[in-house]
């Protein structure tokens, strides 16, 4: 598995311990497991985990139909994801509005996957591809975090279809995805050098408006 160096995108109260306290050993058990996985997630979606916690990922994580978000960023959906990023980063509206221009910018307005089956549609029509897992690799940031980007290499379909996919959405094991992040080309190694493209699909029954809230909501 190869490390690849990359540079990076820019107390409780006490009626709280006293209901945690006088809950059966059992509950307490429970509630504490769920609470240490909830900090567990928050912390992978971070980047921060160590290599023992990565596992290989099928495809079928991904499985189903989505849509590009480029479109909503376009004609002015996603303003309030811009608006609030302002409120509370450090660029203007319009300087996030670039931002995320070249970071969702595709022609590639949705995909499907079914199966092994990787179809991508853009205005000329839609390509296919049969893929396989390549494996993943683990990508170190400037500032310290990491991702894995899990790769699936094209066995056989359209030539136009592209050879490698390579998905991030910053989790690190087996599990259903409510959006995501992907890369593609031809050259394996090439790919993975990209950084400031990132096409991000959601599910294709989300309407802008359920977008918008589930962004915000992050």
């Amino acid at each position: 598995m190869t490390k690849t160096k990359l540079i990076s995108l820019p107390a409780l109260a006490a009626g709280a311990l006293l209901l945690s306290a006088a809950l059966p050993a059992a509950a307490a058990s429970t509630h504490n497991h769920s609470h240490e996985q909830t900090v567990a997630a928050k912390r992978i979606y971070k980047g921060y985990f160590e290599d023992s916690e990565i596992q290989p990922r099928p495809l079928s994580d991904w499985e189903g139909d989505w849509q590009s978000v480029f479109p909503y960023l376009e004609n002015g959906t996603l303003d309030p994801v811009l608006e609030d990023r302002a409120a509370h980063g450090s660029k203007t509206v319009e300087e996030y509005r670039a931002y995320y221009t070249t970071g969702y910018g595709t022609e590639t307005d949705s995909i499907r996957i079914d199966g092994q089956t990787v179809s991508f549609t853009t205005d000329a029509g839609t390509v296919s591809g049969t893929y396989v897992s390549d494996g993943h690799e683990i990508l170190t940031y400037d500032k310290g975090n990491r991702g894995v980007r899990y790769i699936f290499r094209k066995e056989s379909g359209d030539a136009a279809a592209p050879g490698y996919i390579q998905f991030s959405d910053h989790r690190i094991a087996p599990e259903k995805v409510s959006h995501y992040h992907l890369y593609w080309g031809d050259v394996r190694a090439e790919v993975l050098k990209e950084l400031t493209n990132w096409p991000t699909y959601y599910p294709a029954s989300m309407s802008g408006e359920d977008i918008v809230h589930e962004m915000l909501a992050h």
